[in-house]
């Protein structure tokens, strides 16, 4: 008799064209991820060619009961967890009558980067996706001792060892699977506080850096499902001598990658300067209890930058500097910061504002 184990890894190619297709889309908290499956009559490659597909808004908070959501393909990974021919589908979500959500952050985004303009800048980003890991019966950090603490802050950045590094099985499960999904996931490493991870997506153009930052917080949520751990992307779930959990966010249009890019760079700096507060306001719940000024972080209420400063609010990388040309790093972004929402309020600030 077949196994548990042996069902879940059997593979539909040897005998069927049909596929899975698991459609994700973004819950009502605008965190929450959720997801469905459906089956295909064959493989599918472009997302215009999927069905539609609706779900109940009443029960993920974004709609009456009355009411049912619509979902959209956008983007198409390789499911990692199915594999074969079967896929993960990034969805956005509107209302029967066509308009999006207000949880539809991706919509407006799209709208940005198909500005020509924007399109003409070729935006790149990289995502630095901070994260930390729970014990699941007491939401305390993977290899804490329960109720206590571990030893100060030191040995666990880019730690190893059994008691430096918590939960590295589940690190490396994820990258491999977002490599194998499709996602330009471009490294991993521990973090400063012990049981707290990063990962990052990049360089990726536009509106698909959203999409794949969200895809590879799918899978590793997934992932963590598997190992009986919780994942939280608060941006300080532990007050104290801590380090909270950042999504540094790495940026460069064609003008700055080109010769004489550095002063471009100092003119998108200063355009961020001005609209400071309306970044911070939309750059993840809790912000205030990291951004201190402490734990290589800037002070929430006043803006910085400056050349491979870490406790800036934006940091130019020495490099950058040498060279004329290059990128810059917006070190204001929470964990649970919408890479949607950030992305493109770079962009609109850097490039289609006029102050």
């Amino acid at each position: 008799m077949a196994s548990l184990t042996d069902l879940v890894n059997l593979s539909l190619s040897d005998t069927t064209e049909k596929i899975i297709a698991e459609y994700i889309w973004i819950g009502g908290s605008g965190m929450d991820l959720r997801s469905k499956a459906r089956t295909l009559s064959g493989p599918v490659t472009d997302p215009s060619k999927l069905p539609k597909w609706n779900y109940d808004g009443s029960s993920t908070g974004q709609a009456p009961g009355e009411d049912s959501e619509v979902i959209l393909p956008q983007a198409i990974f390789k499911d990692p967890f199915r594999r074969g021919n079967n896929i993960l589908v990034m969805c956005d979500c509107y209302t029967p009558a066509g308009e999006p959500i207000p949880t539809n952050k991706r919509h407006n985004a799209a709208k940005i980067f198909s500005n020509p303009e924007v399109a003409a800048e070729e935006p790149w980003y990289g995502i630095e996706q901070e994260y930390t890991l729970l014990q699941k019966d007491t939401n305390w950090p993977l290899g804490w001792p329960l109720g206590g603490f571990p030893g100060p802050q030191g040995p666990y950045y880019c730690g190893i060892g059994a008691d430096k590094s918590f939960g590295r099985d589940i690190v490396d499960a994820h990258y491999k699977a977002c490599i194998y999904a499709g996602i330009n996931i471009s490294g991993i490493n521990g973090e400063v506080m012990p049981g707290q991870w990063e990962f990052q997506v990049g360089p990726s153009v536009g509106i698909s850096s959203g999409d794949q930052v969200w895809v590879a917080r799918y899978i590793l949520e997934r992932i963590t499902e598997i190992a009986g751990v919780v994942l939280t992307f608060d941006p300080k779930p532990i007050p104290g001598d801590w380090n909270g959990a950042g999504a540094h966010t790495n940026y460069s249009t064609k003008s700055m990658r080109n010769e004489g890019g550095y002063e471009v760079i100092k003119a998108a700096i200063e355009k961020l300067k001005l609209r400071h507060k309306e970044h911070i306001a939309a750059y993840g719940e809790g912000n205030e209890r990291r951004l201190t000024g402490r734990h290589e972080t800037a002070d929430i209420n006043t803006f910085s930058w400056g050349v491979a400063n870490r406790g800036a609010s934006v940091r130019v990388g020495r490099e950058t500097e040498q060279n004329g040309k290059g990128y810059f790093e917006d070190r204001r972004p929470a964990s649970n910061m919408d890479p949607y929402v950030v992305t493109s309020m770079i962009a609109d600030t850097t490039i289609l504002w006029k102050p």
